[in-house]
């Protein structure tokens, strides 16, 4: 039987700390297809080492310090309100630590802190739904999570009102007026997140609504025997590189035919008239804008909130490359920036 003779040298000891294991290599593609819990090796695709963890390749990284990690975290807004005067929806809630405001004015937040090989979960909220008749759903939260970090939840904007039914939520919306003679009153808006929303008015036979409130700015107050309140600006915020303006509320229905309730500034939809079937009611999707409220005697429904958005800023030269749920990934400057319109991870 033929023998091979293996020098001493060839041997890694226990101890010994002038060597090197030799891991299995080989691509991506060339991963077993049916491995073991515990499984190790290297990815020549990624240029890292990899283990099996039972349900997935895990990746090692080298392990720095934590490292500061910019975000913009808007939710869904809400939906607006249909029916007889019926009030438009407040813009889902804003929160950010880029730039110097955050949403309802307040002070923009602190920077998170990301730790290498720390998977981090990115939830993009939902905008709320408008029913055939009634006051409007508020919409999803959207959130950061990781186990190294606090949640940064921004929660969902409110429905636009109807008759006495108040709506709660992030940005606050208007709250549609209860009879002919009586005013609604709008949601309270988040402190740290949106605005209040507007009042309703009515009177001499005409309902106007309030408007839903925004990231900035209030939803003005329905007028008497006139048009409905418009929706509340959303906030300007430039950390994709570029300024733009995130969670405007949307704008409240009117029992008249004069010109209709403009949404807000950052995706707000319009509200409708009594005489007018055709509007822009839904908010825009990954603005997080709340929908314009719709009027049942003009066969108008109101509109559904648009969904939220959650971006991440960090120096390239920290960026790991390991994300999941697709993001949109760009670069300004030193940075890189990702953008996520729906649901995913980053590993840091």
């Amino acid at each position: 039987m033929a023998t091979t003779s293996i020098s001493s040298s060839d041997f890694l000891g226990f101890n010994d700390n002038t060597g090197a294991v030799q891991l299995t290599s080989g691509t991506t593609a060339e991963r077993p297809g049916s491995p073991s819990n515990g499984e190790m090796r290297y990815n020549t695709t990624d240029n890292k080492v990899e283990y099996y963890d039972g349900a997935n390749w895990i990746q090692l990284y080298d392990l720095g310090p934590p490292y500061s990690t910019s975000y913009l975290v808007v939710s869904g807004g809400g939906g607006g309100g249909t029916g007889y005067g019926a009030a438009g929806a407040g813009a889902g809630g804003l929160r950010t630590s880029y730039g110097s405001t955050s949403g309802g004015n307040s002070s923009a937040e602190t920077p998170l802190q990301f730790s290498s090989g720390t998977t981090y979960t990115i939830t993009v909220g939902a905008g709320g739904a408008s029913p055939s008749s009634g006051a409007g759903s508020s919409g999803d939260d959207s959130l950061i999570s990781g186990s190294d970090i606090t949640t940064i939840t921004s929660l969902g904007g409110s429905g636009g009102g109807m008759n006495s039914v108040v709506p709660t939520g992030g940005s606050g919306g208007g709250l549609g007026v209860g009879t002919q003679k009586s005013g609604g009153w709008g949601a309270l808006g988040t402190p740290g997140q949106g605005s209040n929303g507007g009042d309703g008015a009515g009177g001499g036979g005409v309902v106007a609504s309030g408007g839903g409130g925004g990231a900035s700015a209030a939803g003005q107050d329905g007028i008497r025997n006139s048009k409905a309140g418009d929706g509340g600006d959303g906030l300007a915020v430039s950390i994709t590189g570029s300024s733009v303006t995130y969670a405007g509320g949307g704008g409240g229905s009117s029992q008249t035919s004069s010109v209709r309730a403009s949404g807000g500034a950052g995706g707000g939809g319009q509200g409708a008239t009594y005489s007018y079937n055709t509007s822009n009611p839904t908010g825009v999707s990954n603005t997080g804008g709340g929908g314009g409220g719709g009027n049942s005697n003009g066969a108008t429904p109101g509109g559904t909130g648009g969904s939220g958005v959650v971006i991440l800023r960090m120096l390239t030269s920290k960026y790991s490359g390991t994300t999941t749920g697709s993001p949109t990934v760009t670069t300004d400057g030193t940075d890189t920036i990702l953008t996520y319109n729906g649901s995913g991870t980053y590993t840091g």
